[in-house]
């Protein structure tokens, strides 16, 4: 047996990441089959080299989940090789893989493909191995699973001009088995599929830098296959308000590599308990290593918001709407609720330009100073076509000024120049010292070299209640249960911005759309359970602060939340069905649990969070015995629990449980 110590770069334009991988070699033999088995020999995957293509079987638990699947770059791999028949536990210094894991690499002249294994995940990336750029037609991804499972599949849908790839990657989930999916349709990513024993398995891609993301589409009976936006070669203004760059011609490839192309990893996790998906540390293990020397000037926190509110404020002496007066009105009520934030959403700048014919009915020479002297930043909107135009020298200019960072909008796009993008846009930010919250995006590890990016939307989050149409029995789209699929599957990949925050709460019967005076679905408690779920390190409070101050109560128990934790521990769950979550910050537990509109009593085992036998104080806010007749109704109290003892809690339909327990 001989051991080698062997590096392999992973480099990109930003940063050389190298990492160390300790491999225990089997002899010298060259083969065309791998088998790896992850360190608890629970996670099985065989490595099929061959001569004509290569390929890769996984199973979890003795229970098969895929079956052979094809991996290609511009047609089949073929006549791949492997110096590692089998490796031992191996460590990296980064929170890419934090634990063990087993690794092998296929080659061939032109290719080589990096597989990983640990008891939770199996994985893949190719890369090029000669100096030279080619141009990516095709990669085949496969994911053929065993049998014909249910899946909760996110369809792309309201494409931007009917633009196939442009999509603001919000979707909601069908519910279906493979070989129900709809043939020409695509699908995004993080996509989870039931297997028979009741695991719940998962794919994603993670860490696209210069690529583009990945779609999947049906690919026979119970097969799933990627698809990728091609290269775009020409694109014109368009969209509402001339906001998107649409693209009307693209290219016959998908991408341009080189070797130093930091290829995206290709992901499936396999969990045996749903809940252990609410940790939301898988993805984190593919994820590239921080670019930042300094990260100490960047401040998650909460944001009072004005879009969804309509900057509708009641008794005041102005009329409300985008003027310097509601602002400052905005900036008072963040700074006494202790928000570290407000947002000036879109209308500040012109449709063309961030400095120039700007709204002058907002004058942010008095803004900023006076939201300096009383603790509040401001973050301002744009989109993503202005952002580029003249980033270098807005960005400069406005840090200058004091502002805290943007709110970049309308991405609506994954090809590799958008992926590229937003790296440059997340890069130029950190060197202005400025935060970014990413709309018409979805996260892809992008947060972890850029801890400045503090927020992807790319979600169905609240704001779709303003416009969320009826049919006889209620609303069209079942919100509860969409709130209690995303903590699973979206947010398993980064933090989302749902802005959650209604204060007009509505049971299923009551709701209906309203664009300038919106509610919510689900009860009171239901809203204020996201603040401790949903992972948001730059949190909104949605809903006017004139309704804020109304319910004073609510908003003082909102404000107390943090944004980070130091520890998350997931106590119970069921996908699509309810959440229960507890996240530490300092010597305080923030728990939380929140269902679909299916009513539920619960029992919460507290004993992973607490030593401790002896009782303790617990600030409680959770539904009211009316919850299922008016979304409103909630008790608030301050109460004594005991630890060792299940908690019984009951969540109206919609409903939603809080406790703030120190330790």
């Amino acid at each position: 047996m001989i051991r080698l110590l062997v590096s392999f770069p992973l480099r990109h334009h930003l940063k050389s990441v190298i990492t160390f991988f300790l491999l225990t070699i089997v002899g010298m033999s060259w083969a065309n089959d791998v088998t790896l088995t992850s360190p608890d020999g629970q996670m099985k995957v065989l490595i099929h080299g061959g001569k004509q293509r290569l390929t890769w079987e996984v199973s979890h638990s003795g229970t098969p989940v895929l079956a052979e699947s094809e991996i290609g770059l511009n047609g089949p791999l073929k006549s791949m090789t492997s110096s590692t028949k089998s490796t031992q536990p191996s460590y990296i210094s980064n929170r890419m893989m934090p634990g063990p894991f087993r690794t092998a690499i296929m080659r061939n002249k032109e290719f080589s493909v990096e597989f990983r294994v640990d008891n939770e995940t199996a994985a893949y990336r190719i890369s090029l191995n000669k100096r030279k750029t080619i141009n990516v037609t095709e990669e085949i991804s496969e994911w053929n699973f065993a049998g014909d499972f249910p899946a909760f599949v996110p369809y792309v849908n309201d494409n931007r001009g009917g633009e196939r790839y442009t999509f603001s990657f919000e979707s909601y989930y069908d519910e279906q088995r493979l070989s129900q999916m709809f043939t020409d349709s695509l699908a995004i990513n993080p996509l989870a599929v039931r297997l028979p024993d009741g695991q719940l398995a998962v794919v994603f891609d993670a860490c696209a830098v210069d690529y583009p993301g990945m779609f999947l589409v049906k690919n026979g009976t119970h097969s799933l296959k990627a698809a990728f936006a091609p290269v775009v070669t020409k694109e014109i203004v368009a969209g509402h308000a001339r906001l998107n760059l649409l693209p009307t011609e693209r290219a016959n490839y998908i991408a341009a590599i080189n070797e130093q192309t930091m290829m995206p990893w290709r992901v499936i996790a396999v969990v045996k308990e749903d809940c252990r998906l609410l940790k939301g540390d898988i993805a984190a293990r593919y994820s590239p290593t921080c670019q930042l020397k300094d990260t100490s000037w960047i401040r998650p926190g909460k944001v009072a918001w004005d879009w969804w509110n309509n900057t509708n404020l009641t008794g005041v002496d102005f009329r409300a709407g985008m003027n310097t007066d509601t602002y400052k009105y905005y900036i008072d009520f963040a700074s006494r609720n202790h928000l570290e934030y407000i947002i000036i959403d879109e209308g500040w700048s012109s449709e063309e330009s961030l400095t120039e014919k700007l709204n002058p009915e907002i004058d942010l020479s008095v803004l900023l100073p006076y939201a300096k002297e009383r603790g509040v930043r401001i973050i301002l909107w744009s989109s993503w076509r202005n952002s580029i135009r003249n980033m270098e020298a807005d960005y400069k200019h406005y840090a200058d000024l004091g502002v805290a960072g943007f709110k970049v909008d309308f991405f609506d796009r994954d090809d590799q120049a958008v992926m590229k993008s937003a790296w440059q846009i997340a890069d130029c930010a950190a060197r202005n010292h400025l935060v970014v919250d990413y709309h018409g995006f979805r996260p892809n590890g992008l947060q972890y070299a850029y801890p400045n990016v503090l927020n992807f939307e790319g979600v169905k989050g609240l704001e779709n209640s303003k416009w969320e149409p009826r049919d006889g029995n209620g609303p069209v789209h079942d919100q509860p249960r969409y709130d209690v699929l995303i903590p699973y599957l979206r947010m398993l990949v980064g933090p989302l911005d749902y802005t959650p925050g209604a204060m007009v709460n509505a049971t299923r019967d009551c709701f209906f759309g309203n664009n300038n005076h919106p509610m919510s679905q689900g009860t009171r408690a239901h809203q204020v359970a996201m603040y401790t779920i949903f992972n948001a390190p730059l949190q909104m409070l949605a809903d006017s602060p004139s309704k804020y101050i109304k319910e004073q109560e609510t908003t003082d128990y909102i404000a107390q939340i943090p944004t980070v934790f130091d520890e998350v521990v997931p106590l119970d769950g069921k996908l699509g069905e309810y959440a229960v979550i507890a996240k530490r910050k300092g010597n305080k537990w923030y728990v939380a649990a929140m269902n679909n509109w299916n009513p539920c009593d619960l029992k919460i085992n507290l004993s992973p969070l607490f030593k401790t036998s002896q009782t303790i104080q617990a600030e409680l806010f959770y539904d009211g015995v009316n919850a299922d007749r008016d979304g409103t109704d909630y008790r608030h109290q301050t109460t004594t629990i005991n630890p060792t003892e299940p908690l019984k809690i009951h969540l109206a339909p919609g409903g939603g449980w809080n406790a703030v327990i120190s330790m």
